[in-house]
C-alpha cells in the first residue's frame, strides 16, 4: 500500500507539471467519445477504406497526438459510467457511478478518496459551462438517450441502470439539443417540461430534425438504441455525422458559445459482441462525425475538439491464432477482402434471417456475407432459440442466432478477440486546438479533465459548483422542519416547513413547489436512497425567508 501511494504521489507531481502549460481558452468545447474503442478498432477501420479504396487515412488521423490511461477509482479496467463521468467532471469512480462520488474501496482504491463525500453529485463541464458562461449545452449518441456517456454529462447517480433516476434530470438539465434513441423512455412529465420550456420534441422524425430551424430540440429514434449504421434505413435514421452536423448548427447561435459531447456509443456494442464489421463500420461512421466536427471548428477558429475513447474492449486483433497463413504473408486481400463484403453486423442479418426460411437460409446468407454455409453452420443457425420456422416443433433450443453468426462470420475472418467484455490498455487521443495548445504523449483520465477544465475559461471550480449546486438537505434546512416522502410509485420529495411557507422538492427534478407555485430552481434536485438524501442547491434555504 506504502508503495502504491508513493507512485500516487510521484504521478500527481508529474501532473501538476504537466498542467503548468498553457491551455487559451476556448469559446466552445466539443468532446468526442468512440466507446469502448480499442486501438486496433482505429487500425482496422483504416484498413477497411483502404481495401474500398475510400482513401488511406482517417479523419482523426491528423490530430492523433497521445493515449490516455483510464480507469476506475478501484479498478485499472474501466466501465463507461465513471470513465466518462471522469472526463467531465474529474474524479474516477466505481463502475456504474454517474457522476457521482464513489464509496471507498479501501486496498483496492487507485486514488485517494474522502469517505464523507460518498454519493456526492459531482458537477460535470456541461453544467457548469451552462450556469457560470451560459453556454448552450448538447449530446449526440447512438445508444438511448439516458445511457451511461450521455447521462455522465447531464446526471448524477450511483447506479447507470437506473433510466427512471437518470432520464428525467437529463430532461431537467435544460439541454439545448438531444439527438439519439429512446423514445420508449421519455415520460409524460417529461413532454411537459418539454412544452412548458418551448423545446421541440420529435419523434422518429428525420426530415423534421433536418429542417428544424431554433435552438432547443429532442429528436430521438427508436424505442431504445438506434440501429448499427452498417443496417441503417438511411431515409429514416440519420448518421452519426448528420446529427452532428444539426447540432452545430443549433448550438452555434449562442454567442456565448457550447459545450457538446458526440458518442459514437455502439463501437462498445459490437465489440462487446465480437462483431469484427460492427466495430469497423461503426468507427468510420464516428470518424465520419469526427470530420464535421473538425471542418466546424477550423471555420469557427475558437472551438477545441477532443476525440478519444473510454476504455478498450473485447481484445480485439487483426490475426489471430488457427489461421491456414503466416502472419507475415497476409495479404490485405486475405485480411479484408471477406469482411468487406458483409452487407450488414451480424445483428443485422440476425433479423434478416429469423424471418426468412430454412430452404432459404444458404442463399440469403451467401448474398448478404458472400460465405457458403455449410450443413452444420446451417444446422447451428436453425437450431438457435429465437429462430421462428414454420414448424414450430422443430425450433432449437440453442442460443441466439446472432450469437451463432458472429461465431460462422469469425470463422471465415482473420481477426481475433480474447473477451465478450472490457480491457484496460490505453486508448487514443486527438486533439484540435486552434491555438495550437495541444498535450502531447500519455495522459490519465484526471489529466484530460484538466486540460479541458482550463480550455473551457471557467473562473469557479467543480468543487465550489459542488457545494452550491448540490449540498445536502439536512444542511441547506438546518433551521427548518423538512421530511422525505416516498410514494407507491417509489419517487421520492422533499418537503420542507417554515413558519406558514411550505416547499415540496420533487426527486430528480428542477421544478420545486412553494407554497403551490412552482418555479424553477435552476439545477436538478438529486435524491439518493442510499443515505436518504435530498442534493439541491444552496440557495433554496431563501426561499423560506
Amino acid at each position: 500500500m506504502k508503495n502504491r501511494l508513493n507512485i500516487l504521489t510521484l504521478l500527481l507531481f508529474i501532473s501538476v507539471s504537466l498542467f503548468s502549460q498553457q491551455v487559451r481558452p476556448v469559446k466552445n468545447i466539443i468532446l468526442m467519445i468512440s466507446d469502448g474503442t480499442s486501438l486496433s478498432a482505429l487500425s482496422a477501420s483504416r484498413w477497411l477504406k483502404v481495401y474500398r479504396n475510400e482513401g488511406d487515412k482517417l479523419n482523426i488521423d491528423p490530430y492523433l497526438c497521445g493515449t490516455v490511461t483510464t480507469f476506475s477509482s478501484n479498478a485499472p479496467i474501466g466501465d463507461s459510467a465513471p470513465t466518462t463521468s471522469c472526463y467531465v467532471d474529474g474524479i474516477p469512480a466505481q463502475a456504474a457511478n454517474i457522476a457521482m462520488y464513489p464509496s471507498v474501496d479501501e486496498g483496492n482504491d487507485l486514488v485517494k478518496l474522502d469517505s464523507a463525500m460518498t454519493y456526492q453529485p459531482l458537477t460535470t463541464l456541461l453544467e457548469a459551462m451552462q450556469w457560470e458562461q451560459k453556454k448552450s449545452s448538447g449530446l449526440v449518441v447512438t445508444c438511448e438517450f439516458p445511457h451511461a456517456t450521455p447521462a455522465d454529462c447531464s446526471a448524477h447517480y450511483y447506479n447507470r441502470n437506473n433510466y427512471s433516476a437518470i432520464a428525467p434530470q437529463m430532461a431537467f438539465n435544460n439541454l439545448n439539443v438531444m439527438f439519439g434513441g429512446g423514445t420508449g423512455i421519455v415520460t409524460d412529465v417529461m413532454k411537459k417540461y418539454f412544452t412548458e420550456t418551448g423545446t421541440t420534441y420529435l419523434e422518429n422524425d428525420k426530415k423534421g430534425m433536418l429542417s428544424y430551424a431554433g435552438n432547443k430540440i429532442w429528436a430521438l429514434f427508436g424505442e431504445r438504441e438506434l440501429p448499427y449504421d452498417l443496417d441503417r434505413d438511411t431515409t429514416r435514421i440519420p448518421s452519426l455525422a448528420q446529427m452532428t452536423n444539426k447540432a452545430l448548427q443549433i448550438l452555434n447561435k449562442n454567442k456565448n458559445g457550447f459545450f457538446l459531447m458526440v458518442e459514437g456509443s455502439k463501437v462498445d456494442w459490437a465489440a462487446h459482441a465480437n462483431d469484427p464489421i460492427g466495430i469497423m463500420t461503426e468507427f468510420l461512421a464516428f470518424d465520419k462525425a469526427v470530420g464535421e466536427a473538425i471542418n466546424f471548428a477550423k471555420k469557427d477558429k475558437n472551438t477545441l475538439v477532443v476525440v478519444t475513447a473510454d476504455h478498450g474492449n473485447s481484445g480485439f486483433s487483426i490475426g489471430r491464432n488457427g489461421l491456414s497463413k503466416s502472419y507475415t504473408t497476409l495479404t490485405l486481400d486475405d485480411l479484408f477482402g471477406t469482411v468487406s463484403k458483409f452487407k450488414h453486423t451480424a445483428e443485422g442479418l440476425e433479423k434478416i434471417l429469423i424471418n426468412t426460411k430454412p430452404k432459404d437460409i444458404k442463399s440469403v446468407f451467401k448474398e448478404n456475407t458472400g460465405i457458403d454455409l455449410t450443413d452444420e453452420e446451417l444446422k447451428a443457425l436453425l437450431s438457435s432459440e429465437n429462430y421462428h420456422s414454420e414448424d414450430y416443433t422443430k425450433v432449437g433450443t440453442g442460443e441466439n442466432m446472432t450469437a451463432h453468426i458472429i461465431s460462422i462470420l469469425n470463422s471465415h475472418t482473420p481477426f481475433g478477440f480474447t473477451t465478450h467484455g472490457h480491457t484496460g490498455e490505453e486508448v487514443f487521443l486527438a486533439l484540435y486546438h486552434p491555438q495550437g495548445d495541444i498535450t502531447l504523449g500519455n495522459r490519465r483520465n484526471t489529466e484530460l479533465h484538466k486540460y479541458m477544465y482550463k480550455a473551457s475559461g471557467l473562473k469557479t471550480s467543480l468543487a465550489t459548483f459542488n457545494s452550491n449546486k448540490y449540498a445536502k438537505h439536512t444542511e441547506v434546512f438546518a433551521n427548518a422542519d423538512y421530511k422525505i416522502e416516498i410514494a407507491a410509485d417509489k419517487s421520492a420529495k422533499l418537503v420542507v416547513k417554515k413558519g406558514n411557507n411550505i416547499l415540496e422538492i420533487p426527486a430528480f427534478s428542477s421544478v420545486a413547489m412553494l407554497n403551490g407555485k412552482s418555479f424553477n430552481m435552476g439545477s436538478v434536485a438529486v435524491y439518493v436512497d442510499k443515505n436518504n438524501t435530498f442534493y439541491i442547491s444552496k440557495n433554496l434555504s431563501e426561499k423560506l425567508k
